[in-house]
């Protein structure tokens, strides 16, 4: 359990308590009421604790999802809660997740997902560097066999592979520029062929 955990635990102990005291003090004479009011006050707790449970679950399944109208060549990409837009391409066959990135001028993968496209990580020349928010950090160039997103499939994509740390792979405009058209409208990113 994490320190936050617990504290959130601590707070609901006191809070809960705080209501049983109260309904102890106020309902003393009724205490067939009393008993009514504590089962609705369980309720609501256990309640509030089951929604606070659930909540990635529901929340996945409740906010928009990257959508993919392969015979029109369309993507679209919500906007996620901080901003920004992300989408999830398959390069080499192995689903990764990547932040589209329309200030990057490349394709550039973490180590990490590297790593987990097949790419031999070991065996990267880290030739050329690029500037980020962050500063300057070296880069490998390599080629990627594929980058799919359902129908939607460019090969020999070139890429680079970070050699700093890096939370999550981008997609630069090397990736968007395949695209005719790239728009933002409506808290969604649409990218057609």
């Amino acid at each position: 359990m994490s320190g936050d955990q617990i504290g959130n635990l601590i707070y609901l102990s006191v809070l809960g308590a705080a209501l049983l005291t109260w309904l102890l003090v106020r309902g003393r004479l009724n205490l067939n009421k009393m008993a009514q009011h504590m089962a609705a006050w369980v309720l609501i707790f256990f309640g509030t604790i089951a929604a606070i449970g659930l909540w990635e679950d529901v929340r996945s399944t409740v906010l928009p999802r990257q959508s993919v109208f392969g015979e029109e060549g369309r993507i679209e990409l919500p906007r996620a809660e901080d901003g920004h837009y992300y989408i999830t391409l398959e390069v080499n066959g192995t689903p990764t997740r990547f932040v589209v990135d329309t200030g990057a001028s490349a394709v550039v993968l973490t180590a990490r997902d590297a790593q987990r496209a097949g790419l031999a990580t070991g065996d990267l020349v880290f030739l050329s560097s690029a500037m980020t928010a962050n500063g300057s950090v070296r880069t490998a160039p390599v080629t990627l066999d594929s980058l799919a997103l359902g129908p939607i499939v460019d090969r020999r994509m070139p890429a680079y592979v970070n050699g700093g740390e890096m939370e999550t792979s981008l997609l630069g405009m090397t990736y968007l520029d395949r695209f005719a058209r790239v728009e933002i409208a409506n808290d969604r990113m649409i990218l057609q062929r």
